[in-house]
């Protein structure tokens, strides 16, 4: 796509659109400016702003997949990383290559964070439990999970928010 499709308005933020584009295109300049939102050394102040982002990278996947924003002590994102794939309705999580890479971005937090291709984003008892999981095992090298976050089509739900952490 043409980036000159899309100028940098006058107030910070905000895109004027300089000739047609397609939804395809649309959605393409979404994931790039969520991508760049959550880049390397870009600090998360506004954790509803990331989660929106985590959205637009996670909505559109057609089988669960399952990754992590990894967090210095201050909240600035040192990755996003795809961890795991799966199937239609399930992906398997290892508590210990969570806490193994972790470990190797030398994160001090993290954000867990996988989708419902089914497009419900309501958090299921299997899904309540690999977080009960994964917290107590980063908690042992002192990871602190700061959410979980489920991805559906047409929204986000937010461990924290629904207060399960």
């Amino acid at each position: 796509m043409n980036h000159q499709k899309l100028i940098a308005g006058e107030v910070a933020g905000t895109y004027h659109v300089t000739e047609a584009v397609t939804e395809g295109e649309l959605l393409q300049i979404a994931k790039r400016l969520a991508r760049r939102r959550l880049a390397k050394g870009r600090k998360i102040n506004q954790p509803r702003l990331a989660i929106e982002y985590l959205q637009v990278l996670m909505q559109d996947y057609e089988h669960e997949v399952f990754s992590a924003l990894f967090l210095d002590s201050q909240h600035r994102v040192i990755r996003f990383e795809e961890l795991f794939r799966g199937t239609i309705d399930a992906a398997s999580v290892y508590p210990r290559e969570v806490v193994k890479q972790a470990l190797a971005h030398n994160a001090a937090a993290v954000i867990l964070v996988h989708n419902h291709p089914s497009g419900d984003a309501a958090p299921s008892d299997a899904d309540r439990r690999i977080t009960q999981r994964l917290k107590e095992a980063l908690g042992l090298v002192e990871i602190r999970v700061i959410d979980h976050v489920v991805v559906g089509s047409e929204g986000c739900e937010s461990f924290a928010e629904l207060g399960y952490l």
